[in-house]
């Protein structure tokens, strides 16, 4: 494969790059690092290109402790050649003739982003790496989520199922904690795909913060939390700032928190599980998540009830297969009333004196509205 026009690129942009400007347009990066090392932390708008795949990454490391750099160089030389180097050579020209406006890194950008770019200005394009790398990306990542943590908060609680998050969406100085988490923070809070690393749950929230372009006086809002949301906790400095701030509640009658949690966990997910894994096996992955979700607050309920609302959970299960969904809300309805309201009232006691503001969705709505 040949770029079909190399001229155009071949005197594009230097390797000088705003990060700021990167993450908010979203420009494309091509990640040359191994594979191992994307899946521990990336950024939204990188692709994953390798120079090395994850073995040859280890044997060129372990070269370079042993035996140095040129040792190191001449080896992965010897590793990425013949069919190997021209199908990756393959892939890179791909992306860059797909995404002309990007950049590429490495880890830091070194040895490897420079060998990459390199080749490429062999075959007549320059494209330019991303300063710094992966690692100077991060770091100013990271200080952007400092700076988050420096704007006046405004905190968004209620009982579950009281709406907050679809409350959020309304709130254009909001930002999604749970979105960026890939979780809702409960013991039934996952989602049919898996949580993101801690890495790329600290960039997401980021990227978020960026392109929302708060000015740096902004009130934002955010939903009340603890320090971990699934298996992600939120950034120490955030986290600490969400602790001082004042809270907005929602209050909301069982029936509507009921219909609510109905429609996003029962409704909402068993589409989303049958729509990933095919309709028998989906209500099979739908029925384990209900199952273990319950599981998980056993022993605050003790194993008496637990066994209780484990068996109404079954047979609920049951007559789903049949088609009769709101028998769910036999188990569900004394879940919230036994286990998450009483729980969650004694966490919001503990914080009482930060309550600014209480009210429906519509009431709380409209405070946020003319704050």
């Amino acid at each position: 494969m040949t770029i079909k026009n190399p001229a155009s690129l071949a005197t594009r942009r230097s390797d000088s790059c705003d990060f700021r400007e990167i993450i908010r347009n979203k420009i494309p990066l091509m990640d040359v690092r191994a594979p191992i090392e994307y899946q521990k932390g990336a950024f939204d708008n990188a692709q994953n290109y390798p120079l090395m795949n994850n073995a040859e990454r280890a044997s060129v490391g372990l070269c370079y402790k042993d035996n140095g750099q040129a040792a190191a160089i001449t080896l992965g030389n010897s590793l990425v050649t013949g069919q190997s180097k021209a199908n990756r050579l393959a892939q890179w020209q791909d992306f860059v003739q797909e995404n002309p406006q990007g950049y590429l890194y490495c880890f830091r950008g070194g040895l490897r982003s420079q060998t990459v770019q390199r080749w490429l200005k062999e075959l007549g394009v320059n494209y330019p790496l991303l300063t710094g790398g992966y690692k100077a990306l991060r770091q100013f990542l990271l200080n952007e989520l400092e700076q988050l943590a420096l704007h006046p908060l405004t905190i968004l609680a209620g009982n579950t199922g009281s709406g907050k998050t679809p409350l959020l969406a309304h709130c254009p100085n909001s930002l999604d904690l749970e979105g960026a988490a890939g979780h809702r923070g409960s013991s039934f809070g996952g989602f049919v795909t898996p949580q993101p690393s801690q890495i790329d749950f600290e960039n997401s929230l980021a990227e978020q913060y960026i392109t929302s372009d708060f000015s740096l006086d902004q009130n934002l809002i955010l939903e009340d939390e603890g320090r971990l949301i699934g298996s992600v906790h939120l950034p120490d400095s955030l986290q600490q700032a969400m602790s001082r701030s004042p809270i907005v509640v929602i209050e909301e009658s069982l029936e509507y928190r009921l219909e609510h949690i109905y429609q996003e966990y029962i409704i909402k997910m068993t589409d989303q599980f049958q729509a990933s894994y095919g309709i028998e096996q989906g209500f099979i992955a739908f029925s384990h998540y209900l199952e273990n979700g319950l599981f998980k607050v056993r022993k605050r309920l003790g194993s008496e009830r637990y066994s209780q609302l484990q068996a109404i959970q079954t047979t609920a299960l049951a007559q789903q297969q049949k088609g009769q969904l709101h028998n769910h809300l036999d188990w569900l309805k004394p879940l919230l009333g036994e286990y998450y309201d009483p729980m969650y009232q004694y966490q919001l006691k503990q914080k009482s004196e930060r309550v600014i503001f209480r009210g429906n969705n519509t009431q709380c709505l409209a405070f946020f509205k003319n704050q």
